[in-house]
């Protein structure tokens, strides 16, 4: 009863492997990989290891391939990085609540108070000037006339055009302006498209 339970119990003896056949070689594998020392875990199976039976450990002496957290470049592009996300959340929440909820309807204009807030970002845009044109006479939110499933902010300019424009440009725009050095590495870890 006991051998029964015993086999049922390890695969490797109710197949009818030997102790110090193949049981073995698994052990010194598998010690292989978690041990750091390469001389005393080699695994008898040659196949089991790379053609010139070396392993790559990295040495002391070897700098890890990340930052550390107290380099100073490191703690100073944290800070930089921390101090630019407390800037431009509030204004990001506010346009994604814009685009996002059910505050406004497409074609909705928006209040006075979150257009004062867009148009001070607008001011940032790239191409500020081609869109405002004669100038503005409120700020929307409606469909995009490209991508029917994605909704966008439009200058409606006094004359009675109309133009979408991105507020990730404008934000973009206002980092590289602020925050000249870490602009480049803070838009290409924070945004999807870094253009």
């Amino acid at each position: 009863m006991a051998a029964s339970l015993l086999l049922r119990g390890n695969p490797l003896l109710r197949l009818g492997l030997k102790h110090r056949g193949l049981c073995t070689g698994v052990v010194q594998v598998t010690r292989g990989f978690c041990c750091t020392s390469t001389a005393a875990s080699t695994p008898p199976d040659s196949n089991l290891t790379s053609a010139d039976n070396t392993t790559s450990v990295l040495s002391a002496s070897e700098p890890p391939k990340y930052q550390r957290w107290d380099e100073p470049d490191y703690r100073k592009w944290k800070d930089q990085e921390e101090e630019i996300l407390g800037d431009i959340e509030p204004v990001i929440s506010l346009i994604k609540e814009i685009l996002h909820s059910n505050r406004y309807v497409d074609g909705g204009r928006l209040t006075s108070e979150d257009e004062k807030i867009v148009v001070r970002l607008l001011a940032h845009h790239p191409h500020f000037e081609d869109k405002i044109g004669c100038g503005i006479e409120s700020i929307m939110v409606d469909r995009h006339p490209h991508f029917r499933h994605s909704r966008c902010l439009f200058v409606i300019r006094t004359d009675g055009g109309w133009i979408d424009f991105s507020y990730q440009k404008c934000v973009r725009a206002y980092i590289r302006t602020k925050y000249p050095s870490y602009a480049e590495r803070f838009i290409r870890e924070h945004f999807k498209r870094g253009s």
